[in-house]
């Protein structure tokens, strides 16, 4: 006799953050009280929306900003129903059924709806490139667009507009942004917040139009472009709309329930119906609807107490808005629009990007609006709740915690610790300081075992320094630390990773999985590549490269464009070249029709518009000359810049010159955990700019100074020194040394500098300086696994080695039945 599950049965429309949040909460306060089905209305699992952003910027992939795999509800016994959303209601019959025409019996209801994109009615809303941000599957049409090329407009200066429009700029498209207001995001930022912010993201290259008026959009057959009531017209490929959102209200009032300007709740969450319940974006508690995920995990938490018994009702939220809008730092809390008997303390730091407002009214803080400098916004916002008096500490509030607390610099520790128990942590999951706490108290001993436990840092991770300091407050020495696990797939750190690969002989990435029980069949895009790297470092001449666990610019061995075609760099010693060479440059560019060639940093030369099937012939061609693959998509020895040295400068103290090219024959080709670049200056006038590289020398009149660490990317960073030697031979030997250590130690994607901070310049003196044995053992494995590198990947699909890869696919036709 089949089993029969006689709980009372929880169906919950709306598969989103509000929707499982709200099943979180109930799990974790009686696992076993309901039978759960949840329907959701995209073909997804739970995932982060406010995710999405970084998703469309390309920082994160749609696996990154999953909350609820499908383990969670398998685990959970949740039955979940994704791709079919709930159209009706009935509340007579107790049933609900879906678009598919799945009718479905309940006990209790809950609504989880969230909002819908407002549209703003104008001619053309309606044609095909118009569309809102709101989902995966907005993101997927942005991303084609962007791949497609083109201008877009952004209707819409608020959080979700310019994060539209700073992901589709790093996409490659001209941005346009079009915004009523004369302040951008006004419901979070003053006038002059606004403007430093107008004028930031103006000067990465979007063009902002504040002030504006949409009167129609335009086009014949598909979006061309929007035109403004003062006449002016935008041309656009894309207009994305994100001008607002309003509750999901439409299924709830066909229903009958009690419909305002949401689905009206009590504390507890229920609505007109006592077995219906609503929850998020789509509901109205006491006159108020909130679009912030704080006042949502509240709801969650009431909306939980309730179903299971007891009692301890949602009262509405004080909100606060700590955001990160294209990589800029913003925050408000309150009401910041002044008025009678209200004072504002103002700080602005013009060379440093900083503004800080704060409004006080009877000595208490009524809003705060904070802009480039955010690190204060959790104490403004924790003494605004509180009702505390700043009578004490005015003429100091403005400068921060630290310095309100005593004039002097305050110890992160400290200022964390001073905080209530109902201060904000992490915005993006609503987690409180007491919270936080409660989860280390139970037994969280890391920042990973906190963000599994109460999703505090599980997000954004703007709020890791904040856990972290709790975790040092709370437990301080007994804080566990270690290097997080490669991925998803396995609870193995890179370190761990490597060491077994070594210990147990394995030999193929399938080996590593099965060995160390990869959760994952095949494992995912962030693991493969290290592996094969892992593998192809420690068996030199014994393992087989596996091209499919490359990153696209590795397998295809040219930087691809955002048009599609790709660029091809050859390798010049040093940075010399000569006639031959120059003319065969030049014969590819005429001959492949190549758009545009760039002198590049490194003192080479970039080809630009390569097609994929061309490539094996600009190859050849480039190979005729006797040039070889600059692997300048690779993570690899990309490049040895030098100077003229001795032969010309009249300041030149040694062969700078000679030795860069020396040593870049000796390095060239070798893969590494990330891009390696070498220089070799030849006098401390430093022309190579040697001490930004990963490995660098200068020239002195005893000799050479050998540089290690540097970084000249976002995050400049200076090398530090390892060492001074004589001779040249020696500084190549300490030059091949150092980068196998390098090659055997960093983790994957790791660069030079952050390895180094990571790991202590005294290590690497040590293992490098001090230990001549190992250091010659370095220098011989480096040696030994050249020998299998220097093959030039070009002469071998020249040569016609995969060349599937550089082949158009076939059209698919469909034959009739």
């Amino acid at each position: 006799m089949p089993f029969e599950d006689v709980r009372e049965h929880l169906v919950v429309v709306g598969n989103g953050m509000a929707g499982c949040r709200a099943i979180e909460e109930l799990l974790a306060r009686d696992a076993g009280r309901y039978r759960v089905t949840i329907f959701g209305a995209e073909p997804y699992v739970n995932y982060n929306r406010i995710m999405l952003s970084p998703v469309l910027a390309g920082e994160k992939t749609f696996e990154q900003i999953v909350i609820n795999d499908r383990k969670w509800y398998d685990d959970n016994g949740i039955d979940l129903i994704a791709g079919d959303p709930v159209t009706m209601i009935d509340r007579a019959a107790k049933t609900v059924t879906s678009q598919s025409g799945r009718t479905m019996g309940y006990d209790k209801l809950l609504i989880a709806t969230g909002s819908d994109p407002f549209i703003i009615p104008v001619p053309g809303k309606d044609l095909p490139g118009v569309i809102s941000f709101r989902d995966m599957k907005d993101v997927d049409t942005m991303l084609a667009a962007a791949d497609a090329g083109g201008d877009a407009v952004v209707i819409g200066g608020g959080l979700l507009g310019l994060e539209a429009a700073h992901g589709l700029t790093l996409r490659g498209m001209k941005v346009t942004v079009i915004h009523l207001m004369d302040t951008l995001m006004e419901r979070q930022l003053d006038e002059a917040a606004g403007w430093l912010l107008k004028s930031a993201l103006e000067a990465r290259g979007q063009t902002i139009l504040t002030g504006a008026n949409t009167e129609a959009i335009y086009g014949e057959g598909k979006v061309e472009g929007v035109r403004l009531k003062d006449g002016r017209e935008i041309p656009a490929s894309l207009v994305v709309m994100a001008v607002g959102i309003r509750p999901a209200t439409a299924l709830a009032r066909d229903a009958g329930l009690e419909v305002n300007r949401g689905i009206k709740v009590d504390d507890h969450m229920v609505t007109s119906d006592p077995d219906v319940l609503a929850v998020g974006e789509c509901v109205e508690h006491d006159g108020n609807v909130y679009g912030l995920v704080a006042p949502l995990w509240d709801m969650c938490r009431s909306l939980a107490d309730g179903l299971t018994g007891q009692h301890s009702g949602y009262k509405g939220s004080v909100t606060s808005t700590k955001l990160k809008v294209a990589g800029l730092d913003v925050f408000s809390a309150g009401d910041f629009s002044g008025g009678a008997g209200c004072e504002d303390i103002v700080l602005r730091d013009a060379s440093r990007g900083i503004y800080k407002r704060v409004v006080v009214k009877d000595d208490r803080i009524v809003g705060a609006v904070l802009y480039g400098d955010t690190a204060d916004g959790g104490w403004y916002f924790d003494l605004l709740k509180r009702g505390a008096t700043i009578a004490d500490m005015r003429d100091l509030l403005i400068f921060g915690q630290s310095y309100a607390a005593g004039g002097g610099a305050l110890d992160p520790k400290t200022a964390v610790a001073a905080l209530s128990d109902d201060a904000e942590i992490c915005g993006c999951n609503g987690v409180s300081k007491g919270q936080v706490v409660a989860c280390i108290e139970k037994g969280a001993c890391s920042l990973d075992a906190v963000r599994a436990g109460c999703k505090a840092s599980a997000s954004c991770g703007s709020c890791t320094g904040l856990v972290e300091n709790l975790l040092a407050v709370v437990l301080g020495d007994d804080v566990q630390s270690g290097p997080r696990t490669m991925c998803k797939c396995t609870s193995f750190g890179h370190d761990d990773v490597r060491r077994e690969i070594v210990a147990q002989g394995m030999r193929s990435i399938p080996e590593v999985m099965h060995k160390l029980h990869w959760s994952t069949p095949d494992g995912c895009s962030s693991c493969r590549p290290a592996l094969n790297y892992y593998l192809l470092c420690a068996l030199p001449g014994e393992y087989q490269d596996d091209q499919q666990s490359r990153f696209v610019n590795e397998r295809m061995h040219a930087n691809i464009q955002k048009d599609g075609t790709y660029s091809v760099v050859p390798r010049m010693w040093g940075g010399l070249t000569n006639p031959r060479e120059l003319r065969a440059i030049a014969d590819v560019v005429e001959k492949f029709n190549a758009p545009m060639v760039k002198v590049t940093g490194g003192q080479r030369l970039d080809i630009f518009g390569i097609r994929k099937e061309d490539l094996p012939a600009v190859w050849a061609d480039l190979n005729a000359a006797g040039m070889v693959s600059g692997h300048a998509y690779g993570k690899s020895l990309r490049t040895v810049k030098t100077c003229v040295g001795s032969e010309w400068c009249r300041f030149g103290t040694q062969d700078s010159t000679g030795l860069g090219v020396r040593i870049e024959r000796m390095t060239w080709g070798s893969w590494m955990p990330h891009k390696f670049k070498i220089a070799v200056s030849g006098c401390p006038r430093n022309c190579a700019e040697a001490t930004i590289k990963d490995f660098g020398v200068v020239c002195v009149d005893s000799g050479y100074e050998l540089h290690i660490g540097g970084n000249g990317g976002i995050h400049v960073r200076a090398t530090d020194l390892l060492c001074k030697v004589a001779t040249e031979q020696e500084a190549m030997d300490y030059c091949a040394a150092f980068t196998q250590l390098y090659r055997e130690e960093a983790r994957y994607l790791e660069r030079t500098a952050p390895w180094i901070e990571r790991v202590g310049v005294d290590y690497v003196k040590r293992r490098i300086v001090e230990d001549e044995a190992g250091r010659e053992a370095l220098r011989a494995r480096f040696l030994f696994s050249q020998q299998f590198m220097q093959d030039d990947p070009w002469a071998q699909r020249a040569a016609g080695a995969n060349s599937d890869l550089h082949q158009h696919l076939d059209p698919i036709s469909i034959a009739a039945e």
